[in-house]
């Protein structure tokens, strides 16, 4: 083990959130007047660039931050660079002034189970330094999803009573992202007070069944009735947030209806995030529905999203409707 240097970090895992915050707060304790000299991100420099910006000294305005994204130094189907470069490589690591950081970021897909290989040289040189794993919460652990969750609205000076964070937790299961968007909301509700009630989240909450009732009601050819629920859910959420919501839940139906003629509940659930009881009841409701209905619809909804975030949608609402019932 080196004498390592607190300025090298490794940070992989597929919690993008959890990283982009450690990444967020790292950024924060640069000088502001100077931060478009001292704060850098590269994405998979190859070998000429990287070795150029590890051995770049910091400026003389305090620290310097390097991000590095590194997803393709894992994803090849060998090592992305040569036996000499990652010497070099490692060498620069070794010798890194304190006062500029350096931060590898390897960001895995969510939902997919898929670990980073940990055979590679680049990953054993990496990981003698602050190497840190950050792992999306399974969704069936809710205690651990819970104490993160209090955690959170502590930060943000929010006392959660239990009711509100079993709701919370059943409404959005594990996604951290969207229960730091959903404690700002409540943070505006509750104020001048600082106590979230369950009543507090039913105001601004979506739930799981809602996203399901409008889906099962497109796969039912029950369009009226889907677009009705659609418009309901409009009074709680933006179309943006619930076309995301409803995105997410039908990539994980389309992993169930694929893997569950080969896997068993089990080991489907470990690919979801999802209670195997849960992936039992989905597989259930999933019966009479044609996989390429499900591949169809989350088509659609994805070049909506696409139109309405480049600002070719003259109407959201009818952007999202048009892309339900097509």
């Amino acid at each position: 083990m080196y004498n390592i240097p607190m300025a090298v970090y490794f940070f992989y895992g597929d919690e993008d959130f959890l990283i982009n915050s450690a990444l967020d707060n790292m950024r924060s304790k640069l000088n502001p007047d100077f931060i478009s000299m001292s704060y850098r991100v590269l994405d998979n420099p190859e070998y000429p660039e990287l070795i150029n910006a590890l051995r770049t000294p910091p400026m003389m305005f305090g620290d310097s931050l390097y991000i590095i994204n590194a997803e393709k130094y894992f994803s090849s189907q060998k090592n992305y660079f040569e036996d000499s470069e990652l010497n070099d490589i490692e060498d620069a690591l070794k010798n890194n002034p304190e006062a500029l950081n350096i931060v590898f970021v390897v960001k895995l897909p969510r939902d997919e189970g898929k670990k980073i290989d940990s055979r590679r040289k680049l990953y054993k040189i990496l990981s003698k330094f602050n190497s840190e794993e950050f792992q999306a919460f399974k969704t069936y652990k809710t205690d651990e999803i819970a104490n993160w969750l209090r955690k959170r609205a502590k930060s943000k000076d929010l006392i959660l009573k239990d009711d509100a964070v079993n709701l919370l937790i059943e409404f959005l299961g594990n996604d951290l992202r969207q229960f730091d968007v959903e404690l700002e909301k409540l943070k505006l509700i509750a104020y001048p007070e600082k106590t979230v009630t369950k009543k507090m989240v039913e105001e601004i909450a979506v739930s799981n069944q809602d996203l399901f009732n409008i889906t099962d009601l497109i796969m039912k050819n029950q369009k009226d009735k889907a677009l009705l629920e659609f418009k309901k859910l409009t009074d709680k959420k933006h179309p943006l947030e619930i076309l995301s919501a409803i995105q997410t839940m039908l990539r994980k139906w389309i992993i169930i209806k694929i893997k569950s003629t080969t896997m068993s509940p089990f080991e489907i659930s470990k690919i979801t995030g999802q209670h195997e009881f849960v992936v039992k009841q989905t597989i259930q409701k999933l019966k009479n529905t044609k996989l390429s209905d499900l591949v169809n619809l989350k088509q659609n909804l994805f070049e909506a999203e696409c139109k309405i975030k480049s600002a070719e949608a003259l109407d959201i609402n009818a952007e999202v409707e048009i892309a339900l019932i097509r």
